[in-house]
């Protein structure tokens, strides 16, 4: 597995020097562009719109614009000098607190940690002591020369490193447009979807979910790749049109209510034939 950061994580007087592999995968199918009349891949150059010209790479700096086409330049080996100062040091964890006072909208990127080859005593004391004490810790680490924050926690069997945005960064709710302020919805509106969640809630199995686009694409390139005839998709059945809430509720719970097998009814019992009385 690749390792895309080296250093060290701290705790008190406790380090433990790690590595950071990306726990996670882009599966996304990339899609080339071509020109149409030659099946030719697109070039795109970096063109100054000033001078007209064509601009190699060594000749394009970094700057900020702090005002509308004002720029303040910013070095190379500045730059360099900050990321590297700051990147080599240790990731102190600074706070250690329940998954559970973290909302969920500030997680943005896992990375598993590994031990470097002193580290894996502290490493497995690291894991142990958040695991019985069910907490994690929260920290800060700069990945390509960008600050972030991050939790520490454990999965499986593993150490894992989470990044989260700082709360600057997570917009404000009230800015949102068009929510409504509060909850106009009868008692008997409110039951029903409450029996819809109690009829559709599962244990969470990650497996049974796929990414449907994902894989009919592929077969699309397969089937194009090897002249392979193409098949219309069947067309999805038709989105309900029940515009009254309670309507589509009780369709809803109609729908998704488990099918029970047919009662057999049972036939009747034949009456006894009365005995003749003998004589």
């Amino acid at each position: 597995m690749h390792t895309i950061w080296k250093g060290s994580i701290s705790f008190g007087l406790v380090n433990i020097p790690i590595k950071l592999h990306a726990a996670t995968e882009d599966k996304d199918i990339k899609l080339r562009t071509l020109h149409k009349q030659c099946h030719s891949p697109i070039k795109y150059e970096k063109l100054c719109p000033v001078c007209d010209q064509e601009v190699k790479n060594e000749d394009i700096v970094k700057a900020y614009e702090y005002t509308k086409g004002k720029f303040v330049v910013l070095e190379d080996e500045y730059l360099e000098a900050l990321r590297k100062e700051n990147e080599d040091k240790a990731v102190e964890i600074l706070d250690f607190v329940k998954i559970s006072d973290i909302d969920p909208i500030f997680f943005q990127r896992s990375y598993f940690i590994s031990p470097n080859e002193s580290g894996s005593k502290a490493y497995s004391l690291l894991r142990k002591a958040l695991s019985e004490s069910e907490k994690v810790g929260i920290a800060k680490i700069i990945i390509r020369a960008k600050e972030q924050l991050a939790i520490i926690r454990v999965y499986e069997n593993t150490l894992v490193l989470e990044t989260i945005h700082f709360p600057d960064e997570v917009r404000r709710t009230v800015d949102v447009p068009n929510v409504p302020s509060e909850d106009k919805v009868t008692e008997k509106e409110l039951e029903t979807a409450i029996m819809l969640i109690d009829q559709l809630t599962s244990d969470f199995e990650p497996e049974k979910y796929t990414d449907e686009y994902r894989t009919a694409l592929l077969e699309l390139i397969e089937a194009k790749r090897t002249g392979k005839e193409l098949v219309t998709p069947a067309a999805k059945e038709p989105v309900s049109n029940v515009t009254d809430l309670m309507a589509a509720l009780q369709a809803s719970i109609d729908r998704t209510k488990p099918q029970k097998d047919p009662v057999k009814k049972k036939k009747a019992a034949k009456p006894k034939a009365k005995e003749k009385k003998q004589a």
